[in-house]
């Protein structure tokens, strides 16, 4: 069991249909000592959602307001819905001791990026363009013309990858989950991860 000190971040990104959902619940499930932050949204619940768990549901007048009062660690338009990822959520989780992974775009990406740069940065690429299609079309929660709208972003989105501290190919469920859970695990060992129980060491020597 490693010491209990706060938590570290983690960000995760993927264009649509590229399965980071799946890998980060498979991850919850199997790790305590790994949360999620669950984003706002002014996009409907789809079918299963439920909130405060898988997201929480607003009206666009209530997301601005948050955005107002600057509640947000980060938010972005997306088609034509906001996301958003609550500033003192994280927090909370954070001081519990818990690492904290963001599921967010790329632009929320950004945001982080600049206002936490010790934030850990990866990226979840399809094996395929092919791949991605067949999953997008297999999801059957988005219309076609939704779909296409995601194929002809995701090229840019992918581009962004270069900019993300590691990148995991999810060509197979198992193997991307491990390949995360090796990323979070060396994270957790470096020295500024390690730094309070250094101190702590060293006052009780």
């Amino acid at each position: 069991m490693r010491n209990i000190s706060k938590g570290n971040i983690f960000i995760i990104s993927a264009a649509s249909g590229t399965g980071k959902t799946t890998l980060v619940s498979r991850l919850l499930n199997n790790h305590d000592d790994i949360r999620v932050s669950v984003s706002h949204t002014t996009r409907p619940a789809r079918p299963g959602e439920i909130h405060g768990q898988h997201y929480y549901f607003v009206d666009t007048e209530k997301f601005e307001t948050l955005i107002g009062e600057s509640a947000f660690l980060e938010h972005a338009r997306v088609f034509d819905n906001y996301y958003g990822t609550s500033v003192e959520g994280v927090n909370i989780l954070l001081e519990k001791g818990c690492d904290v992974i963001l599921e967010i775009d790329i632009q929320g990406a950004e945001q982080v990026r600049r206002t936490l740069p010790d934030a850990c940065s990866i990226f979840i690429l399809p094996p395929s363009f092919q791949a991605l299609a067949e999953r997008l079309n297999g999801r059957g929660t988005d219309s076609p013309e939704i779909i296409n709208k995601r194929l002809n972003k995701a090229r840019h989105e992918i581009e962004q990858a270069f900019l993300f501290d590691y990148v995991v190919v999810n060509e197979d469920l198992v193997t991307a989950e491990m390949d995360l859970l090796h990323i979070i695990k060396s994270h957790r060992l470096k020295q500024s991860s390690q730094q309070l129980f250094i101190e702590n060491l060293l006052e009780n020597s």
